[in-house]
């Protein structure tokens, strides 16, 4: 644990006390979204400390210049850059002629920040204490509006204390902009227009290369002691920013307050020449309906979410805040409604792992999204990467790959790959395998076939193609081998026969086998017209099976487990155990060489072939394989702790679930890695649900139903969370020695508890 400042509530994430060391984790930790555009949680007016200035339009991107030593063929041209956009939410304050900065105040008392979960809205307070002696109460809240999701509000207090003010407060919007992070120190943005018109205010900017065009717009309205005041502002424009100055005089323990809207508008949603008009509209309609009235609606909009997606715990405060803050910043970050947008694993906090999609989205989110909201979620993720596919084929032809065989990017914005390390970008091609496992998974849960003979047969095959093509005949095994890969464990590159890649590739090439087949049986139009697009012939599909049936798995008889790559065991197998804890986290302390040539794993890799394939091994195996690998692993991954958590839980080990359970929950906010000042991780957040709803609630899907097994940890009291399978929502609530079932539905529904069957009744109680 890195940090420890954040104080523990149900609802709600706390900061008391201002510390400048801490600004930028609190910038991360505090940031604010409403799945179209979001924001680091950087203070509204002025801060000479460090800082990492941050707001983010969903969907917008510049493809940063790969830059490499010398060029290998196949390398992807361009780095994905999650864009700083135009920043809105500036509001400089000057009090009687001294401007108020946090860190050079003479004083700062009662500092309070809160990010409220439940309604939606960050907030901060606290008393300064100016160099001129003048005293201040200042009071701000603010959010970005899901009604209305390209407009945030600000409500911004100023409140004399100890004399009169001369106030004067400027709101403004600056499109000079950078990013944190640069390959060549390009200019990203290129302003085009700067217009002020009846006290609004729009700076159009559009990008270079991708040419996304944005409007950048804001309003503000002055109020005194709650009344408007009908200020008129002087406004200055430079090339790239437009303020409103605002000058009036207040006596003491009067409250002025400027409410100030802004957001973007932008040509995914609009012509790019009506941006300003579209602006106009927005800020009229939030103008006219009010903060407070805004604010109402924010708390509606996402007491409709928590309805379905909170997950209550009992008697454990830091624990229930943990899964509310990454249930939260799930929501925030993605809500489905926009198909073309994905789950970027930094999300709105931050701009590392530039680009939006990994295999993350399906190997950890979908499950969060198909559960808590409707599967039409889910499938809108499904559709994304369809919709991709010749992208992928594409980038599989850059490496050599010929007839239509497909790889998945491992990082993209368009269907392109866009990561520009090696051994990310070329060898770690498990993540073709978690796209095709996502297909299943879908299935699995939702019942629903349809995207698979519309869309996912095709997916599958290109996927299969794939498999084939990077698998190698070795004479001397007399199996396939895949050579020179980098599996989950990314602490290990450019090895041979990672367990986890070559298993979920012989299931990939069987599971498109089995979907053809089930395809020519039952939908004969839909098997036609898929075989004449992708050309493929029975003797190819023959070929196929003969790599899946043939496959090499490295299996170690002395430990009675599979290993994780070939050469696992020529390493010098030292326990995290016995590692010299001032060394952690070895990937900010170690040479990659270093770290290369160590037992050490970075995340849940053979582990998680027994995650994904759980059923296809028995308990027993999972516990040997447990045993064996869990004590080599760091966890310095975000992904990895929910995975043993799972595990942990299976194998009826409950204190050490719930460690790994606080870990995932609170990774971010007691900063584990020792990273969070870069943003939040949003992707392994999904897994922080897993952890509780598959670990502690054992849900599974077991022939076509749901199953449970009720566990808990025995610091809780009980904990609870719901459902929606296959259109009909169960509500679980689990005790230290029962569970109930409550069924939202018009039908019965049957499950399986303990491997017993039961059937509940629509809006009954059942309890077990």
């Amino acid at each position: 644990m890195n940090l420890d400042y954040i104080k523990p509530n149900e609802w709600s994430i706390i900061e008391e006390g201002f510390n400048a060391d801490h600004v930028e984790a609190s910038e991360s930790i505090f940031s604010i979204g409403n799945g179209a555009m979001g924001q680091r949680a950087n203070f509204e007016e002025h801060y000479s400390g460090k800082t990492f200035q941050g707001s983010y339009i969903a969907g917008v991107y510049y493809p940063d210049k790969t830059r490499v030593g010398w060029w290998k063929n196949g390398y992807p041209e361009y780095f994905a850059k999650v864009l700083n956009a135009p920043s809105w939410i500036g509001i400089d304050v000057n009090i009687n002629g001294e401007q108020l900065d946090l860190l050079s105040c003479a004083k700062v008392e009662n500092f309070k920040r809160e990010l409220n979960m439940k309604e939606g809205w960050l907030s901060r307070s606290f008393k300064a204490t100016l160099q001129n002696g003048n005293e201040v109460l200042i009071t701000t809240k603010r959010f970005l509006s899901l009604d209305i999701d390209e407009v945030g509000a600000i409500e911004y207090s100023i409140k004399p204390l100890n004399e009169n003010a001369q106030l004067v407060i400027t709101p403004y919007i600056d499109a000079g902009i950078t990013n944190e992070d640069s390959n060549w120190d390009d200019q990203f943005w290129n302003i085009s227009n700067l217009t002020v018109e009846n006290n609004q205010a729009f700076i159009e900017a559009q990008t270079m290369k991708t040419d996304f065009h944005t409007c950048t717009f804001m309003q503000s309205e002055c109020l005194v002691e709650g009344q408007n005041v009908g200020l008129q502002p002087q406004t200055v424009k430079t090339d790239n920013k437009i303020s409103f100055i605002y000058k009036i005089s207040i006596n003491k323990e009067e409250t002025f307050t400027i409410n100030k809207y802004g957001g973007y508008t932008v040509d995914r949603n609009h012509d790019k020449n009506g941006l300003v008009a579209a602006a106009k509209s927005a800020l009229d309609n939030s103008v006219s309906t009010g903060f407070s009235a805004l604010l109402d609606a924010q708390k509606q909009a996402w007491a409709k979410i928590w309805e379905m997606a909170d997950i209550t715990i009992d008697g454990d405060i830091k624990a229930q805040q943990g899964i509310r803050f990454n249930i939260f910043h799930l929501n925030q970050t993605y809500l489905g409604t926009d198909a073309k947008l994905n789950i970027g694993p930094k999300g709105f906090t931050g701009e590392k792992y530039g680009g939006s999609t990994y295999w993350d989205t399906e190997a950890y989110c979908i499950p969060f999204y198909m559960a808590t909201k409707d599967q039409s979620v889910a499938r809108n993720l499904l559709t994304y990467r369809y919709k991709h596919l010749d992208k992928a084929i594409e980038n599989a032809e850059k490496l050599g790959f010929t007839n239509g065989a497909a790889l998945y990017p491992m990082v993209t914005m368009n269907g392109e790959e866009c990561h520009n390390e090696w051994e990310i970008t070329f060898e770690e091609i498990h993540r073709n395998g978690a796209i095709a496992f996502a297909i299943f998974n879908y299935h699995r849960y939702t019942g629903d076939y349809s995207y698979i003979q519309e869309m996912g047969l095709e997916v599958l095959i290109g996927i299969a193609r794939f498999w084939h093509q990077r698998a190698t005949f070795s004479t001397d095994k007399d199996k396939y081998v895949i050579l020179g890969v980098t599996g989950p464990n990314e602490y290990e590159n450019n090895i041979n026969n990672n367990w986890y890649t070559n298993y979920i590739a012989k299931w990939c090439i069987d599971y498109a086998l089995e979907n053809i087949d089930k395809i020519e049986a039952e939908f004969a139009t839909d098997y036609t017209r898929i075989m004449n697009k992708v050309r493929l012939s029975k003797s190819e599909v023959a070929e196929w099976k003969k790599v899946a049936d043939n496959m090499f798995f490295p299996y170690s008889e002395k430990h009675n487990v599979y290993l994780q790559q070939d050469g696992f065991l020529d390493k010098e197998l030292i326990t995290v155990a016995d590692l010299d804890q001032t060394q952690r986290p070895i990937n900010q302390h170690w040479s990659w060489d270093r770290i290369l040539r160590s037992p050490y794993i970075k995340q849940a890799d053979t582990l998680q072939g027994f995650y994904f394939f759980e059923d296809h091994f028995t308990t027993k195996e999972l516990e040997r394989h447990f045993d064996f690998y869990e004590p080599f692993t760091v966890h310095e991954s975000s992904l990895s702790p929910c995975v043993h958590s799972i595990q942990a839980a299976k194998l009826d080990r409950m204190e050490q679930a719930y460690t790994f359970y606080l870990r995932t929950s609170r990774l971010d906010l007691d900063d584990y890695n020792h990273e969070v000042h870069e943003g939040l991780h949003i992707t392994s957040m999904a897994g922080t649900w897993m952890s509780i709803v598959e670990g502690f609630g054992g849900m599974r899907v077991v022939n076509g139903k749901l199953s449970f097994e009720p566990k808990i940890p025995g610091q809780w009291e009980g904990y609870s969370f719901k459902v929606n399978f296959r259109h009909q929502i169960l509500k679980v609530n689990i005790g230290k020695d029962k569970t109930d079932f409550e069924l939202e539905g018009d039908k019965e529904l049957d499950i399986l508890v303990n491997s017993l069957p039961l059937t509940i009744k629509p809006n009954s109680l059942v309890t077990v």
